[in-house]
């Protein structure tokens, strides 16, 4: 994962199937019925289920939308920090859920980044700029009709042009100060 600052996983190299494996058996993931199919080995695919049971029920006996969030959420931050690498630091930092039709059985999740997405987060924080791009990702049930739609913005960042920028900031401003 990305850096030691980024949660106590990226302090190890961790294979995409070790990293299904463990956030299968995490509580949030267990107590909503969550499961991860698949993380491809290049860490740019993940595929996602979750059954419906009286653990993810709403009142009216769909899915509950929180749940249908949770499914999403912590992926396209997970993929782009594995694929980048720990010269980036990449964070979630919104979502929206758009509800289209009532989730009734199994619902399913597949994200993907593409190589025109990450050619295009590596032009934008080449010279340690901020990203902030959007990734969608829909919920289908078992006949792939669309229950949900997921955007998720990501904070990307590249560290190394990042302290290079700063430094080039603060040297700018000691100088303008000398010069008042």
């Amino acid at each position: 994962m990305s850096s030691s600052a980024q949660g106590f996983y990226s302090r190890f190299k961790i294979s995409p199937n070790l990293m299904r494996h463990i956030m299968n058996w995490w509580s949030p993931f267990l107590g909503m019925r969550i499961h991860i199919l698949r993380i491809a080995p290049d860490w740019r695919e993940v595929s996602v289920r979750m059954k419906l049971s009286l653990r993810n029920k709403n009142i009216v006996g769909t899915h509950f939308g929180g749940g249908l969030f949770s499914m999403t959420d912590p992926f396209f931050m997970m993929m782009m920090m594995n694929v980048l690498g720990r010269d980036y630091v990449v964070w979630d930092k919104a979502g929206t859920i758009q509800f289209i039709a009532p989730g009734r059985g199994t619902v399913f999740a597949h994200f993907a980044l593409s190589d025109a997405a990450l050619a295009e987060v590596r032009d934008k924080t080449r010279h340690g700029e901020k990203f902030e791009p959007v990734y969608r990702v829909n919920i289908v049930d078992e006949n792939d009709n669309m229950v949900a739609i997921i955007d998720k913005t990501l904070y990307i960042r590249q560290k190394a042009k990042a302290a290079e920028q700063k430094i080039k900031e603060k040297s700018i401003d000691e100088k303008s100060s000398r010069v008042s």
